[in-house]
């Protein structure tokens, strides 16, 4: 819901860390794919129970997120980049509520699976609007964009800041998991309901 106000912060935040890494040579494919083994060594760390740490990794995954992009427009953006960045975040994004299952499955399955299929909805309203508009741009038609987004990008109510402000609820707060599964995955939902709406109206018949 924030995402587009928080980006140029975000921005400004890492670029020192974006020049030092780029006049090094490091690849934002090569950070993007760090980034994402921090993610899967969160998840361990949230199946044992070791919350602080899964944090730490979370935050770290994040910050990978951010700088890989970062990065990339210091040197030559790629498709292939893109793909990989955004591909990758999904499967974290999903791969955090089974941490929990897998830490308290009696308690925490079905909230983590309610979560799991609110983040399908999300998800695939968010990519199909992104793979339409893009054949609508090169039909010579406009669609919402954010410039510094790899794909066409539809806001809502959940978005990437929403999402890990609520993981990082859970790991403070590991007992109140389902609660805050459940609460997010309604807001999911809601989010999922307004995007089917914008692109019913975005891309209706000329």
């Amino acid at each position: 819901m924030i995402d587009a106000a928080i980006l140029p912060l975000q921005r400004r935040a890492l670029q020192p860390a974006a020049v030092w890494l780029a006049a090094r040579g490091v690849s934002p494919d090569r950070i993007t794919l760090a980034g994402f083994a921090l993610g899967l060594a969160a998840i361990v760390a949230l199946a044992f129970g070791a919350f602080g740490i899964a944090l730490l990794l979370i935050a770290l995954n994040r910050l990978c997120d951010g700088l890989d992009g970062a990065v990339a427009r210091l040197t030559t953006p790629t498709r292939r980049g893109a793909f990989l960045d955004i591909a990758l975040d999904f499967v974290f994004y999903a791969l955090v509520p089974l941490g929990f299952a897998l830490h308290a499955p009696e308690t925490n399955a079905l909230p983590a699976a309610a979560l799991i299929a609110a983040f399908v909805g999300t998800g695939s309203s968010f990519l199909a609007f992104a793979a339409v508009a893009a054949q609508a741009s090169e039909a010579g038609r406009t669609a919402p964009r954010y410039p510094t987004k790899g794909i066409y990008y539809l806001g809502g109510l959940t978005e990437g800041f929403e999402t890990i402000a609520a993981f990082v609820l859970m790991c403070l707060f590991p007992d109140a998991f389902p609660v805050i599964a459940l609460a997010f995955a309604a807001a999911c939902a809601i989010s999922t309901l307004l995007r089917w709406r914008q692109g019913w109206i975005a891309f209706a018949p000329d």
